[in-house]
């Protein structure tokens, strides 16, 4: 199929690599407008941490569209420590880099998400959001994907009356410039990894494009407030 997503306007946020850029080229593949964001290397440059900027870029892109069809939400930053040695600063950093990171561009985007009269928000949560992961210290992290989707139920119920559709996809794992650090650095790994998997291979920005794009067209016009999970059935057994 192509053109599903045609003549929508489509804000990618975290779009300058990873899942985010392949969500981004997928959405143009398929016929949407696609507006990027990024701390620097997509169409706009902005630390979405930050109110003021924030507000400022989602102005301009209301104004120069009238409306936003879809949003999502990509960008993300978190830091992975045990208790024992995590420090406060990065605990507030972590949850300002998995929550306001979320809320803030929506909050900015929902007049826009109201205009379009069909809207639907895409979000990130994890397996983290819903079990802990043996050896992995993530606490923080834990902590704000579990907000991202508590936060996502809560916009499917407020943006209901708007026809905005709101929903998170919970990748397993995917490769990307930051995890291939991870792979080249731990042999063990990858096959880690793989054992978990009930599909033998790692997952590609693509996978989770396709799940994004489906959620952002019409053809899932009856979904909201789901969480899908993307993960080579890793969270199934």
């Amino acid at each position: 199929m192509v053109d599903r997503l045609k003549g929508k306007v489509a804000v990618v946020t975290g779009a300058a690599n990873g899942i985010g850029q392949g969500i981004a080229q997928m959405f143009r593949e398929e016929g949407a407008t696609v507006e990027t964001v990024d701390i620097k290397g997509a169409d706009h440059s902005a630390d979405l941490t930050d109110e003021a900027q924030v507000q400022t870029l989602f102005a301009a892109i209301g104004a120069r569209h009238g409306r936003i069809d879809i949003l999502v939400n990509a960008a993300a930053f978190a830091v992975f420590d045990w208790i024992e040695t995590l420090t406060f600063d990065d605990w507030k950093r972590t949850l300002a880099g998995e929550l306001d990171i979320v809320f803030l561009p929506t909050r900015a985007a929902w007049p826009f998400l109201k205009a379009s009269g069909a809207a639907a928000i895409i979000n990130f949560a994890s397996a983290n959001a819903r079990h802990a992961l043996e050896g992995s210290p993530a606490l923080a992290h834990c902590a704000g994907k579990g907000g991202v989707l508590a936060m996502t139920r809560q916009l499917a119920m407020e943006g209901a009356p708007h026809n905005i559709r709101a929903n998170t996809i919970a990748p397993g794992f995917i490769r990307t410039a930051a995890t291939d650090r991870h792979l080249s650095s731990d042999p063990a790994f990858r096959a880690k990894v793989l054992a978990k998997n009930m599909v033998k291979r790692l997952g590609e920005p693509r996978d989770i494009a396709f799940a994004a794009t489906w959620l952002a067209s019409d053809e899932a016009g009856y979904v909201t407030g789901a969480d899908i999970p993307v993960d080579a059935g890793a969270t199934a057994w």
